[in-house]
């Protein structure tokens, strides 16, 4: 039995100039399209998680003081 793959292979569709615009930066680092979509993915998920966070303290914040407008 061969070995599980760690990974999933999916599909997805861009608009024809932003596949371009990945093809050239692609072709310009010399990576491929895995590799970007996996940094693009992973850069997404820590700014989604930091602004979760960000939106968590302003929060707490107006719950410790109500007469904070922010």
């Amino acid at each position: 039995m061969p070995p599980r793959r760690k990974s999933r292979t999916i599909t997805f569709s861009l608009p024809p100039e932003m596949f371009q615009q990945v093809q050239r930066v692609k072709d310009e680092e010399g990576r491929d399209m895995s590799e970007l979509v996996r940094e693009a993915l992973r850069l997404y998920m820590e700014d989604r998680e930091l602004r979760r966070e960000a939106r968590l303290e302003r929060l707490r914040s107006r719950q410790a003081d109500p007469g904070n407008a922010d």
